[in-house]
């Protein structure tokens, strides 16, 4: 069965009261089990401050749980995120006897307009989750896609990544190179739930025991993945559609970031040519990091310096 990643939006920690807390970064993990059905709840714990973390819990979910205290820029950037990255399926809560033609405005023309509003209770979130993970169905069979999250050494057993499988299925002692390098690995062994697996499919967090590379090599974003199966570059080009909000021209020399799997990468823009007027454009970009991705994912683009609307729109890429 597969797992099911909901990342979940709102005040610090709200998640605790459904899942067991796991490892904590900038993102923060909760996890769920009952009998075979598992979830995994995701926080963005660094953001407002940092927007890559936002990025990056978004970026790992099928799902969104959103809970609305009050009406703030925050709000209003993390429904821009969801909608970008096309979370189709969620759930709102309002608090505050904030109503729902309160946001109304807000999540008109995004995924949330379609968001169902579920009570204050977290008995009730918790079994709709699980409802949620039991109805997925397990994707035809391919070759995995890993991008690490964290990295570290474990004495006896040796290097050790987290990551979640993004695309296909992985196998205990499958060989999978490790990009942007060319380096080989084998899975030695696969975690899910502290349960040891023989395999693991697209949703699923996963702790892999490698064998034939060091942990001192790596870092967050690199990508197991069997050979060809991604591109590395730093010349980035792609269709680039902007958020209807975004009004500042993009400028040749503009600094954006990137966000793709678990990049987050700064690039120059090299060029910008308008393709239909006002919000689509081609766009070449130059990373001084090498960029992992499949020609025809979708990234999204951000400013970072903007001390307003910080995230510009995706970029189908090329």
């Amino acid at each position: 069965m597969a797992n099911l990643n909901v990342v979940v939006i709102g005040p610090p920690a709200f998640a605790k009261d459904i899942g067991k807390i796991g490892t904590t970064t900038d993102i923060t993990f909760y996890n769920l089990k009952k009998g075979e059905t598992t979830l995994t709840l995701i926080e963005p714990s660094r953001y407002p401050e940092k927007l890559s973390s936002l990025f990056f819990s978004v970026s790992l979910a099928a799902m969104a749980v959103v809970i609305v205290e009050e009406i703030t820029a925050a709000l209003g950037e993390s429904i821009i995120m969801l909608d970008c990255a096309g979370i189709k399926k969620g759930y709102l809560i309002l608090r505050n006897y904030i109503s729902y033609d309160n946001i109304a405005p807000l999540v008109k023309g995004t995924v949330l307009s379609e968001y169902e509003i579920l009570p204050d209770d977290c008995n009730e979130l918790r079994e709709r989750l699980i409802r949620d993970a039991e109805e997925l169905q397990c994707p035809s069979e391919s070759s995995g896609i890993v991008p690490i999250d964290q990295h570290f050494n474990v004495k006896g057993i040796g290097t050790v990544i987290l990551g979640s499988v993004v695309a296909g299925s992985i196998h205990k002692h499958d060989q999978m190179q490790v990009f942007p390098t060319t380096k080989t690995a084998i899975i030695r062994s696969i975690q899910k739930h502290d349960d040891d697996c023989s395999d693991a499919t697209i949703g699923d967090r996963v702790g892999l025991a490698l064998k034939g590379i060091d942990s001192d090599v790596l870092d967050r974003g690199y990508v197991l993945a069997p050979e060809h199966a991604v591109n590395v570059t730093t010349t980035i080009s792609g269709e680039l559609t902007l958020i209807p909000f975004w009004k500042e021209p993009i400028r040749e020399d503009m600094i954006l970031y990137i966000g793709h799997w678990m990049q987050f990468l700064p690039c120059r823009v090299t060029s910008c040519k308008t393709v239909t007027p006002p919000l689509v454009h081609n766009i070449d970009l130059m990373s001084e990091r090498e960029f992992i991705y499949r020609p025809g994912d979708t990234a999204i683009l951000h400013y970072l310096e903007s001390d307003k609307l910080r995230i510009v729109g995706t970029l189908l890429l090329s």
